[in-house]
């Protein structure tokens, strides 16, 4: 059965932030991710961590200045010193949290960009991830790249799966994979079971994530059949885990029904 991880940045947000691991734990979750760990100290996300019985199993790497609206540096020139760093920084954190996986953000591309300056953002963007994922592979970290849709944020980067595919693919690093949010990806393109079915056995995918389309609530709540999505990444073999990447409708113990329903029949 596929295992679920709670995105602590959008779930339990009715606690402080520290207090999400033990609620998380409390509802069954074994495995957690976030956006970023950098506002705490190491030892006390482990502390936190290994309290609760909980394994971490995702963050972003730093992003830029995330409160001025940027969503990554990955693919921006002229950034590279800042992004080297920010690497660093984030394996240094997994390495405190056992955390295997590190999503890195591509960044925005200006609205007007012309096809020279999005070869230019590309081709940076293959530099950076390549030196990134032999950093990586030195602590035995994974890095993910995640395509999302232009509606929650747009001008990113990186928009389709068969693009971030391809750069995976063109990088050449096994420890390179795509982060497949299947949110994002019935926006921009659907298809969910026929992706599935193609991407999961490349082993190029090494995390999903989920949330109702179109509000971003709960998985059950708008046009996914997450029981049948469920079932087909657990018929294809998947060993990673699928974040629960949503904004709880009301309190979010609340709104589990959907997941206790799931383990409940597969029990």
């Amino acid at each position: 059965m596929p295992r679920f991880a709670a995105n602590l940045s959008m779930m339990y947000t009715e606690v402080d932030f520290l207090d999400r691991f033990a609620a998380a734990s409390a509802d069954g979750f074994e495995g957690v991710e976030y956006l970023f760990p950098y506002a705490h100290e190491p030892a006390e996300l482990r502390s936190r961590l290994d309290d609760h019985g909980l394994r971490q199993v995702l963050f972003n790497a730093p992003p830029g200045a995330w409160e001025s609206g940027e969503r990554g540096i990955a693919a921006l020139p002229g950034r590279e010193a800042e992004l080297r760093s920010g690497i660093e920084r984030a394996l240094e954190y997994a390495a405190a949290l056992g955390c295997g996986q590190v999503h890195v953000m591509a960044g925005l591309l200006p609205p007007d960009a012309t096809t020279a300056e999005r070869a230019a953002h590309r081709a940076t963007y293959l530099t950076n991830l390549a030196w990134a994922a032999e950093q990586a592979a030195a602590t035995e970290v994974d890095l993910l790249i995640e395509p999302i849709n232009g509606r929650d944020m747009p001008g990113y980067f990186l928009h389709r799966q068969a693009e971030a595919h391809a750069i995976v693919q063109e990088v050449g690093a096994p420890n390179l994979k795509v982060q497949l949010d299947l949110y994002h990806c019935q926006i921009v393109e659907g298809d969910l079971t026929t992706t599935l079915r193609r991407d999961l056995p490349t082993g190029r995918v090494g995390h999903l994530q989920i949330a109702g389309v179109p509000d971003r609530h709960e998985p059950d709540q708008g046009e996914l059949d997450v029981r049948h999505l469920f079932d087909v990444v657990d018929d294809l073999g998947f060993d990673g885990w699928i974040g629960c990447e949503y904004n709880p409708r009301a309190g979010t113990s609340e709104g589990l029904g959907w997941l206790k329903n799931y383990r409940g029949e597969r029990a």
